[in-house]
């Protein structure tokens, strides 16, 4: 018979929401100066004026998915995302409308990484990409001492069941 996993515990630093405010402030400031770049030029070279509705409608979708991106989400993202490291399984279970858990057998991961950007590095934080044959999977925003240690913790689980 099989044995019942127990769901996942870990959950990744409350610092994720201002990392994940910050990542989407950044693009759409970027997405907005390149759509009022684009208007400007509709301006200037007297474009059709179905290209300025255009641009004011993908305007206030981006607005809109703004509010949505820096208010709610991440906070949303940080409460469900959970996370486990045991001896057989990385256990991964996030998704806030989508629910997914995902079990990683400890057999099939190929590489551990530790990624940090400009903004987890500003809260101490990284993220952690395993690898395995088919893909990628990542756990967000761990704090920098329980990073390094899940990171060794992973490979030396890994070793030992490549050695076996």
């Amino acid at each position: 018979m099989y044995s019942t996993i127990k769901p996942p515990q870990r959950v990744i630093s409350p610092d994720a929401v201002k990392v994940w405010r910050m990542t989407e402030i950044v693009s759409d400031i970027i997405i907005l100066a390149v759509l009022g770049g684009l208007y400007g030029l509709y301006s200037y070279f007297d474009w059709k004026e179905w290209i300025s509705w255009i641009l004011i409608g993908l305007a206030i979708v981006t607005v809109m998915a703004a509010i949505w991106g820096i208010v709610f989400a991440p906070k949303l993202k940080q409460k469900y995302w959970r996370y486990d490291v045991s001896e057989e399984f990385i256990q991964l279970k996030y998704g806030v409308w989508n629910e997914v858990h995902a079990l990683v057998p400890m057999t099939k991961v190929q590489s551990v990484e530790l990624n940090q950007g400009p903004f987890l590095r500003k809260y101490g934080l990284y993220s952690i990409s395993v690898g395995t044959m088919g893909t990628t999977h990542e756990i967000p925003a761990v704090p920098q001492a329980e990073a390094h240690e899940l990171r060794d913790q992973i490979a030396h689980y890994a070793k030992i069941k490549e050695v076996e």
